[in-house]
């Protein structure tokens, strides 16, 4: 097992497979014209399987491909196939904008959960959060997934003055489908212009919520990141996941290896360890690993915690997020 000196096992691996993307959400990449990693510098499928064997031999027990968007990688094909054959649960992330082209791939590894970003289900603003017309594709994605079978949540970064206007619009998703919608608060990350005034909160959310439905929550499954509410009458449920007013730390099973082959202890974490690197010289990496997890902080990174109001963004040290994975 990997764990920490507050006794977390950490049994959960996120691996991001790009930093590049097929849309430019401003709160995630800001720049139109950002400049990707070449890919000698990302990991290789043979690296990627390499790395994943020894956490999977280290107890990890779920594995959640990332980005970027991961389904731009033109070797995602190959990776999905070599991971879904570790005998561990399989996850991905995605937009949903190419979920189309590889959907025999995602059901032959096994994938039954997929998680699709998606802010708004307004055409319009689609376009103006993403700066891409293709909302449309992904709404027949998430249908194309329900038509197998696949669990499907979404996943909502909810912002004041945006589309927090847009919560019962997601609610009303969940009325006839099988789908979990997660609004998730605004978090800070290089370069995204955070401001805690954009923080739509938990208590918001949920009085939105209970201005139309009567809401009643559900237990908290282990490690859950997420609170979550099931609607009487409804097919799917609804969750939030309160990282700004009221974090979920205590818990906390995950770590994070970036496109690049670092390993993040935290989202929030300053420090990374550079396992890539050490791989392509033939050093052992568990010591690596471990450290890094060793020397994980109790709560937010280190970098923050009680009120999220008083957070000065500029003094946070961190990457993107479109660099990090999610």
């Amino acid at each position: 097992m990997i764990k920490d000196t507050f006794g977390r096992v950490h049994d959960y691996l996120r691996i991001s497979l790009t930093d590049n993307c097929n849309l430019r959400c401003f709160y995630c990449m800001p720049e139109e014209k950002y400049a990707f990693a070449p890919a000698s510098k990302l990991m290789q499928v043979d690296e990627i399987e390499t790395i994943a064997k020894l956490f999977v031999a280290n107890g990890v027990k779920k594995i959640r491909l990332t980005g970027g968007e991961p389904l731009v990688r033109k070797d995602a094909p190959k990776i999905i196939e070599s991971l879904g054959k570790l005998g561990v649960e399989l996850a991905i992330t995605t937009n949903g904008i190419r979920v189309h082209e590889m959907l025999d791939e995602l059901l032959g590894a096994n994938i039954r959960a997929i998680n699709i970003s998606l802010d708004t289900l307004q055409a319009d603003k689609f376009l103006k959060i993403t700066r891409r017309d293709l909302y449309h594709q992904v709404r027949s994605n998430i249908e194309l997934l329900l038509q197998h079978d696949i669990r499907v949540k979404i996943n909502v970064v909810v912002m004041k003055g945006l589309n927090d206007n847009e919560i019962l619009d997601f609610i009303a998703l969940t009325k006839h489908n099988n789908i979990e919608v997660r609004f998730i608060e605004f978090m800070p990350f290089s370069g995204n212009h955070w401001t805690s005034n954009q923080v739509f909160t938990l208590h918001e959310i949920l009085s939105e919520v209970a201005s139309a439905y009567d809401a009643i929550p559900l237990e908290s499954e282990p490690n859950d990141t997420s609170k979550r509410y099931m609607i009487p009458g409804h097919s799917g449920s609804f969750a939030v996941i309160s990282t700004m007013s009221a974090p979920f730390c205590d818990t906390c099973n995950r770590m994070r290896l970036t496109a690049d082959g670092k390993l993040k202890n935290c989202l929030f974490s300053k420090s990374e360890t550079d396992l890539l690197g050490a791989l392509r010289k033939g050093e052992a990496i568990l010591p690596l690993i471990e450290e890094t997890i060793l020397a994980k902080a109790k709560a937010l990174g280190g970098q923050f915690s009680g009120v999220f109001e008083n957070i000065d963004a500029s003094k946070l040290e961190n990457r993107s997020m479109i660099t990090i994975g999610g």
